[in-house]
């Protein structure tokens, strides 16, 4: 079992840059395919980013494409979201997410672990 700790948002000015940390307790995280999701006041919980467990391969949702950075440290058992030239309407709390052994995927039924630490909120 896996437990998950974000960290790392805040308020920051449209066009500025964020990262986001997820650390993971347990097993290693490249065992896991590990997911970032945002959730915008009165909207579905959407997936953002995510990485996969065996090859690195990494994933994003079309809208943050070019700004968003994906990257993990195995060693510190943790996975970054670097996000770069916030708009003003991004303004969500992030959760990290992780997935058994598997390709990358937005759907939150294949997410077993989510973060339980308070939610990183994220507001230009």
């Amino acid at each position: 079992q896996v437990q998950l700790v974000e960290s790392g948002g805040g308020l920051v000015q449209p066009g500025g840059s964020l990262r986001l940390s997820c650390a993971a307790s347990g097993p290693r995280v490249d065992y896991y395919v590990i997911g970032w999701f945002r959730q915008a006041p009165g909207k579905e919980r959407e997936g953002v980013s995510c990485i996969s467990s065996s090859d690195d391969n990494t994933f994003y949702t079309d809208s943050v494409k070019g700004r968003f950075t994906i990257s993990r440290d195995n060693d510190k058992k943790t996975v970054y979201l670097q996000m770069n030239n916030l708009p003003p309407e991004d303004p969500a709390v992030y959760y990290c997410a992780a997935a058994a052994l598997g390709p990358c995927s937005f759907d939150r039924e294949e997410y077993a672990y989510w973060g339980q630490g308070p939610p990183v909120t994220v507001s230009s």
